[in-house]
């Protein structure tokens, strides 16, 4: 929601105090100027995303940014669960309608809606996710009709609309609802949105789990349908998968577990969080009783509030643990959809904790640009990925809203940098495969436009901004927009649940909701500073561990017990430790050791408790440590028009040649392909690969000797080409090349291994642009995007033009150059990575992130601009009319730049030597 007026509202039969916007006080104010700037820097990004899908995408799900088209389901490779968002009903589309109209597009909210009747079938032969439909079609649907009567109602917008949308979301919820047909009445986790479940057509129905996100985030959408048209099944549904979760929740601990038997209500995953697969069950549960006006919804979230505070939150932690053993840990890292907590907190008005983890999560993206999908306790890369998550962006807006601290407002700017400066491409912005690396994604997902952009705006925007109130609406989880009213409209006859015994708890969990905020803040404008300057640092250093509340019971102090990172096997006081949790130290032949658990030998249960958890920890520390010895993955980025280093792929590293990360600006030039293109015998085309980096197909000779032959043609860098056409680094682990088994010292290029789809980006390029330049090194580098698509001003004096010409080299410098070797050439080594770019040390690689896949028509190109050029057009009349992707830099600024790659250049010559 945004920030509700201060005083009580009657909705229906209940009294509701709700959060009150006290604005910050101490701060230096962004002023009104600088937020208007920002607003519009979000609304140029909004274009940007949008329009890409709909030039290059539409009427598919979704936009697929590298390729610049649009991803079909069945057309493309296949990535698992995540492709069941993809139902052939221009999902992206649907999801973004309530976005153009916070965004004041009314124009575009009009002809998208006119798109959406006349041309979404809902009735395809195709299985999707109960979950994300829900979510995204029917809320997007729910949504844009919750708008359109609002324009309708207050301008002269949408006079023609006559519910087409609720009618489009009623058809959707009939077909949904076959889902439910369980005797837990928990739903399928997936249905086929023609032949529903279990018939012969419908590929689905044998399903046995599914997640308590997935059965328990059902109630705003069904409640919405049900109460704009006057059916009550739909909520009646929703409400018994919510009573049936609620009953089967631990009773001692009350949480509840990832995943669950949809037929026996039997626990199947028995770890509980706050992140994937319990996430917006919690948020739907407070959400559900803003909106319908239960209070017996209010009841339950509280009561697993206080598990959550009293178990999950380690401030500024939130650690998932075992449902029958909460004060066991059960894993030692974090997934970044967490990040919407923050916010529910707000929503929930326990402001304290909501400041701590906010602050935690964003240190860890200035340490790495982005929330990891996954990481560790002490702040290392678990999982790489980088979806352009908007949970993040969404805790920011409700922060802010509730505190009026502008420190939220450089939150959001940093965020609105890094979209900028790490995922924007010429047709969008890419999903970031790995923020150590920060290679892309071909993946724009619709939640993107939903929510993203809808919380940037909201953020920077004043009150009169808005075309509307918002504070009149609620958000669900995927931020479509529902009216408040709905308490009090077509109220369905539902009962409420009177069979739970709810555990009696503190009467203050209950004395507000949304609690007024001068009262949380004590009228101190220091407040949330306070509370977030302890936190600042932590990301730089391991995480503190507070005082076990292990240790509490045991009345051990405060000495935590022994990690498994701290064990030493010749420490007496460690063995000691083992010996009272249980654990057996067995020296093994090899030299090796083995430790074995027998919780029946432990001094006490805490003591056996402390030992389990050590075993994990050893589990996890081993396989960490088999990861770290592989090579990380290394980046190829296209720096050439048009694309200036705003597409990087994914490489695999040889264990042979230069290696990049000792040469930290990498190895850069044009690309050309080797003949023959196998690179298995001698080049016939020396001349054309000389002094660039040669290119090569996967096959008939070891990887060796394909760079020996490039290598002694001249090639500064071997780029080999997979053969196996449609593999992508999206679904197959990281490939490193071998060497042949003999000394490959005399190797010193640098030498990279492209998938077929990656490699195909650089090889459409080339038929596109003919030279391209592209950058080797370990990471990519840092771009300047800040006159993204704009156009080139001109020329102005001969300092500008001097700059130009330092910019860009024409062929004929190019080739010159390129004439020297890579030891005493600058320019092959250009770019000393800044302090902000992606980080990469000390932390892990994980190979079986579940990512997608994609084809790569040979006949499409990586890049919006149709230009074919790759100098600055010679001084004419119409020159000032070229659009440029980069912006006229001062000749100071070039110098400078120079300067630095010189000494990095120099220092790395030391090295060497």
């Amino acid at each position: 929601m945004g920030c509700p007026v201060i005083e009580p509202r009657r909705w229906g039969d209940m009294w509701l105090v709700l959060a009150f916007c006290l604005l910050g006080q101490g701060r230096a104010a962004v002023t009104k100027e600088e937020k208007a700037q920002l607003r519009s820097q979000v609304l140029e990004m909004f274009d940007h995303a949008y329009g890409s899908y709909m030039q290059h995408a539409y009427p598919a799900d979704e936009l697929m940014p590298l390729t610049c088209r649009g991803r079909i389901r069945g057309q493309e490779p296949s990535r698992g669960d995540v492709d069941d968002a993809l139902g052939k009903f221009s999902l992206t589309l649907i999801d973004t309608l309530d976005t153009l109209v916070v965004l004041n597009k009314t124009n575009e909210f009009e002809d998208a809606v006119r798109k959406v009747i006349t041309d979404v079938n809902l009735d395809n032969d195709i299985v999707v996710s109960v979950f994300e439909t829900n979510i995204r079609v029917l809320g997007g649907l729910l949504g844009g009709h919750s708008l359109a009567i609002m324009l309708k109602e207050n301008s002269d917008r949408m006079q023609w609309y006559n519910d087409e949308l609720l009618h489009m979301a009623k058809e959707l919820g009939y077909k949904l609802l076959p889902a439910f047909n369980t005797t837990s009445g928990l739903p399928y986790p997936r249905i086929n949105l023609k032949f529903g479940i279990r018939s012969p057509e419908a590929r689905t129905g044998t399903e046995t789990d599914t997640c308590t996100a997935c059965a328990g985030t059902m109630i705003l959408e069904f409640a919405a349908l049900s109460r704009f048209t006057g059916i009550a099944v739909f909520e009646e549904h929703a409400r018994k998968a919510l009573d049936f979760l609620w009953e089967k929740r631990q009773r001692s601990s009350n949480l509840v577990g990832v995943t669950i038997n949809i037929h026996t209500g039997d626990w199947v995953r028995k770890d509980s969080g706050v992140g994937a697969g319990i996430d917006s069950y919690y948020e739907y549960l407070l959400k559900a009783y803003v909106l319908l006006g239960d209070d017996s919804y209010l009841e339950r979230f509280n009561t697993h509030y206080d598990a959550i505070m009293r178990y999950i939150s380690q401030p500024p932690l939130l650690l998932d643990v075992h449902i029958h053993k909460p004060m066991l840990t059960a894993r030692t890292w974090m997934d970044s959809l967490l990040a919407f907590f923050p916010g529910l907190q707000v929503l929930k008005g326990d402001i304290r904790p909501a400041i701590e983890t906010h602050e935690m999560l964003y240190q860890v993206i200035k340490k790495h640009n982005f929330l990891p999908e996954a990481f560790t306790t002490d702040f290392r890369v678990h999982w790489a990925q980088h979806p352009l998550r908007p949970e993040f962006a969404e805790s920011t807006y409700f922060l802010y809203k509730a505190t009026g601290d502008p420190y939220y407002l450089e939150v959001g700017r940093t965020l609105i940098d890094n979209l900028n400066k790490y995922a924007r491409v010429p047709c969008g912005f890419a999903a970031v495969k790995d923020v150590r690396t920060g290679s892309h994604e071909d993946r724009m997902d619709s939640f993107f436009l939903a929510e993203m952009f809808k919380y940037l705006y909201l953020l920077f925007s004043e009150r009169e901004d808005l075309i509307f109130d918002i504070e009149s609406y609620i958000f669900t989880t995927e931020a479509h927009l529902l009216p408040l009213s709905l308490s009090t409209a077509s109220q369905t006859s539902t009962k409420k649940n009177t069979t739970s015994q709810y555990t009696e708890l503190d009467d203050s969990n209950f004395d507000w909701s949304c609690p007024n905020t001068q009262i949380l803040f004590r009228n101190d404008p220091m407040y949330a500073q306070n509370i977030r300057e302890p936190v600042k640092n932590v990301v730089d250093k391991n995480c503190p561990r507070s005082p076990s509340r292990l240790d509490e019971v045991s009345g051990s102090g405060n000495k935590p017990p022994l990690r498994a990172r701290d064990f030493m096997a010749t420490n007496s006081e460690h063995l000691e430790i083992l010996k009272k949790m249980g654990v057996s130290l067995i020296h093994l032949k090899d030299g090796r050791v083995q430790l074995v658990q027998h919780a029946n030998q432990a001094a006490s249960s805490i003591d056996a408790e402390d030992g389990l958890r050590f075993m994990q920890e050893m589990i996890e520390l081993s396989s960490q440590q088999q990861k770290e010895q592989q090579l990380p993955p290394r980046a190829v980025q296209i720096v050439s028009h048009p694309f200036y280093g705003r597409v990087v792929l994914t490489a695999g590293p040889a264990q042979f040649g230069m290696d990049l990360s000792k040469h930290l600006a990498g190895a850069r030039g044009l690309v050309a392909r080797a003949e023959p293109y196998s690179g298995c015998s001698d080049i016939t085309n020396g001349a054309a690969i000389q002094g660039k980096i040669a290119l090569m197909q996967r096959g008939q000779c070891m990887f060796a000797e394909k760079a020996r032959n490039v290598q002694k043609a001249g090639a500064i860098g071997g780029i080999v080409i997979d053969d196996n056409e449609g593999s992508s680094s999206d679904t197959a682990p990281l490939f490193q090349m071998a060497g042949d088994g003999k000394n490959t010292d005399d190797i010193t290029i640098p030498m990279l291994f492209l998938f077929s789809k990656e490699g195909n980006i650089i090889l459409d390029a080339i038929r596109e642009y003919q030279q391209v330049e592209v950058l080797l090194s370990d990471k990519a580098k840092d771009r300047d995007l800040e006159n993204e698509g704009g156009e080139q001003k001109p020329v102005e004096n001969d300092s500008q033009k001097q700059a130009l010409d330092d910019m860009f080299m024409t062929p004929e410098e190019i080739e010159e150059l390129s004439l020297v070797p890579l030891e005493e050439s600058p320019v092959s080594q250009l770019e000393v990575p800044s302090s902000d770019s992606p980080s990469g040390g000390g932390s892990t690689l994980e190979s079986d992130i579940t990512a997608e896949s994609k084809d790569h028509k040979t006949e499409e190109t990586a890049h919006s601009s149709k230009d074919n050029f790759q100098t600055p057009p010679e001084t004419s009349e119409d020159s000032t009319e070229e659009k440029w992707d980069n912006k006229v830099r001062p000749m100071e600024s070039i110098l400078a730049d120079w300067k630095e790659d010189i000494e990095a250049f120099e220092m790395m010559e030391k090295d060497e030597l």
